[in-house]
């Protein structure tokens, strides 16, 4: 089976239901409690107010989104590295969130990214080179957010989550029993945009969930310095719930946000997630995190990885054996290669196209800097000959 024809699938229900003992047990966090299904040991425990039935299939799907993510990920940070991309936000660390929620998605929910959101543009069947078009400069997202009801990457940081806000208002005018997510960083909630779209989601009781990846870090900036209280207890100043649950656990993700979804559908307004997870990488390859955190703290984390977590879940109740990770890396090195080809072959953009819809009628302005531009780039072919 190809990748793309995977890439889009729904994970599958099926008769067959795992039959895992599972244990009551509260997460460990020095914080607050936060949901948690899946212990960093692989281990299968039971929450007394999110409940989820995965098949066989079903766990299997996840690991393989989660697995194939990351790979995806690891190439477009070497592919920026060899020069053939100008920037890259990675994820690493932070698939269990995205794949978890993006999972809970249903067609005709709308999905409204930040830059970062990888694994959900998976679930949701993006082409994966479409996302590396806009870091090469030679697109502007490069998919239709109609086909797949997700959202061009937003750079631009929380204004997202107003979109998102009118947009769930829309949704619920048009009387659609569909929802709406934005997602959004530990950093983007300290910016005024959020505060606004809380405001107005809980006014006018917007189908919308707000889910919040806290990675721990705004680029350099640590999130004690950013709030005095845990980010998901700020929904309660607005009017509506909040939760806080463990973003490296795919099980629980996909559970809590399942959750949120449904009560917005049913009418009953937005819902604030805070996923508790990390960023293993930088922020992006224009950073450098060794300048402003610990080796130790990465390294507590890596032990706490998301996808290992559910492999050893997998290897424990005999749901997955050596041929279907050996499979798996076999399907992973190929999606490896499609990416850096597809990539390599993109042709270089109309560098003169920037001037061309800046004014409906022409200016003057604009006239003289197309000139002195297009100049500028034939004096290079001159210097050539």
């Amino acid at each position: 089976m190809t990748v793309e024809s995977t890439a889009s699938r729904k994970p599958r229900r099926s008769s067959k239901r795992t039959s895992a003992a599972k244990t009551p047990a509260r997460a460990e966090n020095s914080g607050p409690e936060l949901v948690q299904l899946l212990t960093p040991e692989g281990d299968r425990v039971e929450h007394p107010d999110y409940e989820i039935d995965l098949s066989t299939d079903e766990l299997r799907g996840l690991y393989r989104d989660m697995v194939l993510t990351r790979r995806f990920d690891a190439e477009a940070t070497a592919l920026q590295r060899q020069g053939e991309l100008g920037l890259w936000a990675s994820l690493l660390g932070q698939e269990a969130a995205q794949i978890g929620s993006g999972r809970a998605l249903r067609d005709d929910d709308y999905v409204f990214p930040t830059y970062r959101e990888h694994g959900v543009a998976w679930c949701r069947g993006v082409d994966p080179t479409n996302l590396l078009g806009m870091f090469r400069g030679v697109n502007h997202g490069g998919w239709d957010p109609s086909t797949n009801n997700f959202h061009l990457y937003t750079i631009v940081i929380g204004s997202q989550t107003l979109h998102a806000t009118g947009y769930a208002m829309g949704v619920a005018k048009d009387g659609a029993d569909s929802a709406v997510i934005a997602y959004f960083g530990d950093g983007a909630s300290s910016q005024g945009d959020v505060a606004e779209s809380f405001t107005f989601s809980a006014v006018y009781n917007a189908p919308v969930v707000f889910f919040c990846q806290n990675n721990q870090w705004a680029i350099s900036e640590p999130t004690e310095k950013q709030t005095r209280v845990p980010l998901y207890q700020r929904a309660q100043g607005f009017g509506f719930p909040g939760v806080r649950v463990d973003g490296n656990d795919v099980l629980a993700c996909l559970a809590v946000t399942r959750s949120a979804l449904e009560r917005a559908r049913r009418g009953e307004g937005p819902t604030l997630v805070e996923a508790f997870t990390y960023r293993m990488g930088a922020h992006t390859t224009s950073d450098d995190p060794t300048k402003y955190r610990a080796d130790e703290e990465r390294a507590a984390w890596e032990a706490k990885d998301p996808i290992l977590r559910l492999r050893t879940y997998l290897e424990k109740q005999d749901l997955a054996d050596e041929a279907f990770f050996a499979a798996l890396e076999e399907e992973s090195e190929a999606l490896g290669k499609r990416v850096r080809e597809a990539v390599r072959a993109m042709p270089d953009p109309d560098r003169l196209a920037i001037f061309e819809h800046a004014y409906a009628d022409g200016n003057p302005l604009v006239d003289e800097e197309r000139a002195q531009f297009a100049a500028y780039q034939a004096s290079f072919a001159e210097e050539g000959n």
